[in-house]
């Protein structure tokens, strides 16, 4: 094989050599800048999309921490109107017991004194029933009807006699 002669396998080995470095050569000059050039505007899109994602990621926590800090807020404001409402509940609670006590007390005495009113009302018709019971008794046992005069003369001869009798010194004997 003409190929492995010492003679001829080193100059092919030379040219080889030689065209190989040409080769790199010319990739160095015209292919590598390019190449490289797309390689650092990748690494550098790559870059920014990294920071670009750590800025989302930042901003992203800072809105989460206004969101929960909103959330807290809004919470706590909750909570307050709730004890706010309970308050008043409360209150308008305890009004209301106030009131119905009051009302309570009004009508209370509303009735004792309608009670009472009812009760001097009644005693004066039994009064006055009595004392036309006691008329009609009389003028049955007197078997007449008694006139204003002979009331007026029955008054008078009581009191003379309560006169005579007190004012005498005596007592009055059954």
């Amino acid at each position: 094989m003409p190929q492995f002669d010492t003679h001829f396998f080193s100059s092919l080995i030379f040219w080889e050599v030689v065209s190989f470095a040409i080769l790199l050569w010319v990739l160095y000059k015209y292919a590598l800048p390019p190449i490289l050039e797309s390689l650092e505007i990748r690494e550098q899109k790559i870059r920014q999309s990294i920071e670009q994602a750590e800025q989302n990621r930042l901003a992203a926590e800072q809105r989460l921490k206004e969101y929960e800090a909103k959330l807290q807020a809004a919470g706590r404001e909750a909570e307050a109107i709730i004890a706010d409402a309970k308050n008043k509940a409360q209150r308008l609670l305890e009004e209301n017991e106030q009131r119905l006590r009051a009302e309570s007390e009004r009508i209370q005495a509303e009735t004792a004194q309608e009670i009472d009113r009812q009760r001097r009302k009644a005693l004066e018709e039994i009064r006055e029933q009595t004392a036309d019971l006691a008329i009609l008794v009389a003028e049955k046992v007197l078997e007449r009807s008694v006139t204003s005069d002979d009331h007026k003369r029955l008054a008078q001869e009581a009191l003379e006699a309560v006169a005579a009798t007190y004012g005498n010194g005596k007592t009055a004997r059954p």
